[in-house]
């Protein structure tokens, strides 16, 4: 039987750009500017987490690029099916 945390976890698909190389002066990965601890608890995060995380990691990619950040693609209302 599958537990609470995975039936709850949600199926938006990991940051991950396969540029897998952590930066030991901030502790994030070069690719997706996540910490280990959240590259770990990706899979069992819930989509509200998930989401979160993915408006953090875009500030963080802002100020460590210098880019500015860009506006999300998704909607503030989900299309539910």
């Amino acid at each position: 039987m599958a537990s609470t945390k995975q039936a709850s976890a949600s199926n938006l698909p990991s940051p991950c750009i396969s540029v897998c190389q952590m930066d030991p002066a901030y502790g994030v990965c070069l690719g997706c500017h996540r910490t280990r601890a959240e590259i770990a608890a990706w899979g069992s995060m819930g989509e509200a987490d998930q989401l979160k995380l993915l408006d953090i990691l875009s500030e963080r990619r802002a100020a460590a690029t210098g880019a500015k950040r860009r506006r999300p693609r998704r909607s503030q209302q989900r299309l539910v099916l």
